[in-house]
């Protein structure tokens, strides 16, 4: 399973689209439109016949549920395609649609720690957003989308709608200060291991692991400077015999 140690309570929802096809390289912040606690959203959730869902839920105590672990695609946005590349978060509103949907001070903190640790494992070095909708899936200028650019629907309500800029300067902010350079090294081996291989790629390591150069399980995906030696001495020896 794929959780963030920050969960508190996990309540499993059917409703999903079983293992993404893509790696997560996006977010998506909803609200739940009401003040509902990490079990009532769950329990909407839980049910076959919602036809909904989202990876994690955030009650305005702050607690967060795992509802869709993150290597299934949740239903959530509205798009398969940005659902397939991204983990969702409802977060539970203290106020209604006059205020813009707003979040606790509670359930705001905990969505900023949990962005910090998705970002972290997933090899997120850093979250952007400029608000644009045709940025979408241009995760190298925006890696935040939101509900309502796939839907008419007001999802996340203007109160976190506009705060998106401050969410990602207080989660980048975070990354910088938390991340060591091993944390970093970890996250983007982890992000790259989960890309899948291209055919040519496989059959040369299927070649090379015949050969005795490797056992395949090694290199990782970053070659450290031991790791190409080994490789190069070794494959050295195979052609001088």
């Amino acid at each position: 399973m794929s959780v963030s140690p920050l969960t508190q309570c996990v309540i499993p929802s059917p409703n999903h689209s079983g293992a993404r096809t893509r790696a997560i390289d996006t977010v998506s912040i909803h609200c739940m439109a009401g003040d509902l606690s990490v079990e009532s959203c769950g329990a909407l959730f839980a049910r076959s016949t919602t036809r909904a869902s989202s990876n994690y839920g955030i009650g305005s105590d702050g607690r967060i549920a795992l509802y869709v672990d993150e290597a299934n695609r949740s239903w959530c946005t509205s798009s398969a395609e940005n659902d397939d590349r991204a983990v969702t978060i409802e977060v539970a509103n203290c106020g209604g649609a006059d205020e813009g949907w707003p979040v606790s001070d509670a359930a705001y903190d905990s969505l900023i720690e949990l962005l910090t640790d998705v970002c972290r494992r997933n090899g997120i070095a850093k979250l952007l957003w400029r608000g644009d909708r045709s940025l979408v899936g241009q995760t190298d200028k925006q890696n935040m989308t939101v509900h309502r650019w796939f839907a008419q629907k007001s999802c996340p309500g203007d109160w976190l709608y506009t705060r998106h800029g401050r969410i990602a300067a207080e989660v980048n902010a975070k990354l910088e200060e938390s991340m060591t350079g091993e944390e970093i090294y970890k996250a983007l081996t982890d992000y790259l291991s989960a890309l899948p291989a291209p055919d040519w790629a496989q059959q040369e390591l299927r070649g090379a692991v015949d050969a005795g150069i490797t056992d395949g399980t090694a290199p990782m995906c970053f070659v450290p400077r031991y790791q190409a030696a080994i490789m190069a001495a070794r494959a050295a020896r195979r052609t001088d015999e």
